[in-house]
């Protein structure tokens, strides 16, 4: 089966003990805690077309880092009842706002939660060991190493992970 490629962002906070809190959605067919997520878009890079996508699925807006934090597959479930195998490229974003009403809030529930409280929620083992990565560490690492902290190691204001 060839793997089709996907786009997520990993919206992230920073809560005021330094922990990493990520904000998880539910899907619109199954209601399981997953990532904003989605297909690649014409004339878009990779990490624009994941921002769009945090902002129409959770309400998200915040700087996106323009490499991937890693990537997880799974298989998505079609209409007809086939499987098509996805490899989705996650880039982690710093969420500065979210917003009370966006495109699919009626749609999905979504909620911020320390990063290893996600490793427990969503189903993809290759999402939860990112997850776990993120719940050991104080800063986002980049795939060849080095920390990524915006904004100079700031906090996000704690009224951001509301909702």
């Amino acid at each position: 089966m060839e793997e089709s490629r996907q786009i997520a962002a990993l919206p992230l906070a920073f809560g005021k003990a330094g922990g990493i809190k990520v904000l998880l959605v539910t899907s619109r067919d199954t209601g399981r805690w997953v990532v904003p997520k989605g297909w690649p878009m014409d004339g878009k890079k990779p990490w624009a077309a994941a921002k769009i996508e945090a902002l129409e699925e959770a309400g998200a807006i915040g700087s996106i880092r323009d490499e991937p934090l890693g990537s997880y597959g799974y298989v998505k479930l079609l209409g007809d009842g086939t499987g098509m195998s996805c490899r989705v490229d996650v880039y982690p974003m710093l969420v500065s706002k979210l917003k009370k009403r966006w495109k699919e809030r009626g749609q999905r529930k979504r909620r911020w939660v320390s990063a290893g409280k996600a490793a427990e929620m969503v189903h993809e083992p290759e999402l939860q060991e990112i997850f776990r990565l993120l719940a050991a560490a104080k800063r986002v690492p980049k795939a060849k190493g080095s920390g990524w902290m915006p904004g100079g190691g700031s906090y996000v204001p704690t009224t951001v992970m509301r909702g």
